[in-house]
């Protein structure tokens, strides 16, 4: 499941499933992609205790206060509100922007639809360096299960007071973020971030039935940060695929409490819901004239604001109650956008769109003429409010997008020259790692010992037999055997014809052995003592860092070499890869100034090098890049590390994780004789019968245990539970 949802077998995507859709229909708020990765993970009990049982460290979680300045809070966070007595322990379920410049009855000036963090007014953004935004969190203050929740007149007490949460339940609260990247992040890349940092030991806990790190097989940031995102691609994937249930952005909610919803003829019923679509159709109609044009007209509705103003809807939209609203509010918007107009566009004349899916809980943008502006997806947040109060350039610059380029590899005469193993009576061995051009065309070159002995006893273009060993592995007939050309040169020549097998890769070693006037070239791999992930790659077999680094990289494959058509991103790692200082290791560092010409071959218009700055910044705050400082010396070369006396300049560097992949994992055990029924079981917990206690073996082996995760001494087992050591199980 670190793999994503694609990754995980069928019969494991409806375990998570039927679980997942048990968890939404028991809680009362709709439920966030980080929420029901939190009940997987931490483990939420469907019987009424929540997370009670949890092997959560309640005295780790940040605390927030009503009303003051906080660190960024996602959906998900497992918080503490401060209060004058007892604590409220509560998890964040749901979130939204709650801007001062919002009307009462949801109307909303056109800047705040769309704006990013920290804007002060129309076409003002602000300075930018830390923004600030005023949020509305909802949390759950009943999470943790009857035993940590405060009795219904405390919390009455505390609502009535307004002093620790508002008279909603609700905590309102100026959010700091570190940067305009953290504040553009979405929830699950925050909620990462989130679990990464201030909620690390809660993260790796040793108590959780399978610690992150033990996944991951690691536990460096890099590691733990692509198999928790993987993690949470497959929660989304299960929530998004689930007949039973129905999501709008990132929350799920059963769909027979839609229905339910829909048929009730009470304040936020079926009736409401449809008043509330109605309205925002007609939000931009001009009234009737008789004689003249009417001018174009743009509203803007905030939907949480509004659906306060429906009459009786006081009590329902206390606590977790209003995020449900809110999110039944817009998917009945979007259901009459989808049904009943042209992507928005209705019979009437007025266009209906989703212009900001976080401020107010969801700003919908009704416009009237709206056959005059292009079509498009109208459930795509696109910001019209705000960008429409940017200046206009009077004389906008046109400028000519280039196309990117595949610039030479600098140092390619260096890389994967090979070596001479052994020559003597008997035999030639050598080694080289595969190259990309290789791959594509189907050669590899002859060490000039063994061309030098072939052109003395064969012609010019000898038939050889290739003989394949992929160690630990099974080939195809026709790939163990070839019949390859040898085309012989003056003191170099190669084998042609060669039918790759598909899992060889640009940098897999391969070692080559001819015995002496023989006609039959042996080749062989060599296996690792455990599998890695380097990159986007994972193999059980040597590789030269140097030519995986270079050569493995987006745009690069046994079909072909080129980057057009690739993402800003990729062709951020591309360029990188490609272009940056090779350290020994296969770390590769650039200068930052110069990826632009890097890239386009020469300096792009600058929407193209904004967009790949903002793409380095995407890839920065994930850790798939890294910030380094490196130095420039008189003639322009850079060096890393910094040299005295040269100018300082920032790079990014390509660093290839290496976590251990543990195989197998309820799979096939590879080399063995067919499919073989093991399993790799984790280390973890398991409670005593009454009246038992733990070895001091068992003890000792969980001390080791946290180390491996990452903790510090100290972590002693919990009372009443033994420690299982990791093993693999099966026949």
């Amino acid at each position: 499941m670190t793999k994503g949802y694609e990754a995980v077998p069928a019969e494991e995507r409806d375990r998570l499933q039927r679980y997942l859709e048990a968890v939404v229909a028991a809680r009362p708020a709709p439920v966030h992609t980080a929420v029901a990765f939190n009940a997987v993970y931490f483990g939420y009990d469907l019987g009424g205790d929540g997370y009670g049982g949890s092997p959560l460290c309640l005295d780790d979680f940040p605390v927030i206060t009503f009303g003051e300045c906080a660190p960024v809070l996602p959906v998900g966070a497992m918080v503490c509100v401060a209060t004058g007595s007892d604590p409220l322990y509560a998890e964040i379920v749901y979130r939204e922007g709650a801007h001062p410049e919002v009307g009462a009855l949801g109307d909303i000036p056109a800047w705040v639809s769309g704006a990013p963090a920290g804007a002060e007014g129309p076409g003002r953004p602000g300075d930018g360096a830390a923004p600030r935004r005023r949020e509305l969190l909802v949390p759950d203050l009943h999470a943790f299960g009857p035993a940590l929740s405060l009795s219904s007149a405390q919390l009455h007490r505390l609502r009535t007071r307004r002093r620790w949460i508002n008279e909603d339940a609700h905590v309102v609260v100026d959010v700091r973020y570190p940067s305009p990247e953290a504040a553009r992040r979405d929830d699950l890349t925050a909620y990462a971030d989130h679990l990464l940092t201030t909620a690390r030991e809660q993260l790796l806990s040793p108590f959780v039935p399978v610690s992150l790190a033990a996944l991951v097989g690691g536990t460096h940031d890099d590691e733990l940060r692509a198999g928790l995102l993987g993690l949470l691609g497959t929660v989304r994937g299960v929530l998004n695929s689930s007949p039973a249930l129905r999501t709008w952005g990132d929350y799920a909610m059963t769909r027979t409490s839609l229905a339910d919803c829909w048929r009730d003829t009470g304040p936020l019923g079926g009736d409401d819901l449809r008043s509330l679509a109605a309205a925002v159709e007609r939000a931009a109609t001009p009234g009737r004239r008789r004689y003249g044009f009417t001018t174009p007209v743009t509203v803007y509705t905030a939907v949480g604001p509004r659906l306060r103003g429906v009459p009786g809807a006081t009590e329902l939209l206390r606590g977790v109650g209003y995020a449900a609203a809110v999110c039944r509010a817009n998917v009945a918007l979007a259901d009459v956008v989808q049904g009943d107009s042209d992507q928005g566009l209705f019979e009437s004349g007025s266009r209906i769109t989703l212009d900001d899916a976080f401020e107010g809980g969801g700003v919908w943008r009704s416009h009237h003429p709206g056959d005059e502006e292009a079509l498009g997806d109208p459930l795509a947040p696109s910001g019209h409010g705000w960008t429409s109060t940017l200046p206009v350039p009077s004389e906008p610059e046109l400028e000519t997008e280039l196309a990117p380029v595949d610039l030479p590899l600098a140092d390619d005469a260096s890389l994967g020259t090979g070596e001479l193993l052994r020559s003597d009576a008997q035999e030639i061995v050598w080694r080289a790692p595969l190259r990309l051009a290789q791959l594509i065309d189907g050669w590899f070159p002859l060490h000039p010992y063994v061309v030098e002995e072939l052109r003395r006893s064969h012609s010019a273009r000898p038939t050889i037999r290739l003989e394949l060993d992929h160690a630990g592995e099974a080939l195809d007939e026709k790939e163990a055997v070839q019949d390859v050309t040898a085309e012989l040169g003056d003191g170099s020549g190669r084998l042609t014809g060669i039918v790759w097998p598909r899992d060889f890769f640009p940098g897999l070693m391969l070692e080559l052995r001819r015995l002496r006037g023989g006609s039959v070239i042996r080749l062989d791999t060599t296996r690792l003592k455990e599998r890695v992930q380097v990159g986007d790659r994972e193999t059980g077999h040597c590789y030269d860092p140097h030519v995986l680094t270079r050569e493995d990289a987006p745009g690069s494959d046994r079909h072909g070499d080129s980057a057009v058509g690739l993402r800003p991103r990729q062709l951020v790692m591309r360029t990188v890869r490609r272009c940056g200082l090779l350290t020994l290791d296969g770390h590769a560092l650039m200068d930052r100034s110069v990826l632009p010409s890097a890239v386009y071959g020469r300096q792009p218009a600058r929407s193209q090098a904004a967009t790949l700055e903002s793409a380095v910044a995407e890839l920065l705050a994930e850790r798939l890049l890294e910030p380094a400082l490196g130095s420039r010396d008189t003639w322009g070369q850079p060096h890393s590390p910094p040299r005295d006396g040269q100018r300082t300049i920032p790079l990014i560097g390509y660093r290839p994780a290496q976590p251990r992949v543990i195989r197998p994992w309820g799979g096939t055990e590879p080399g063995g004789e067919g499919l073989r029924s093991i399993q790799f079981v984790p280390g973890h917990l398991r409670r005593l019968r009454p009246g038992c206690s733990p070895s001091e073996i068992q003890r000792a082996a969980f001390r080791e245990h946290c180390r491996r995760l990452g903790k510090a001494d100290g972590w002693e087992l919990p009372y009443g539970y033994t420690f299982v050591t990791e093993h693999t199980r099966g026949r």
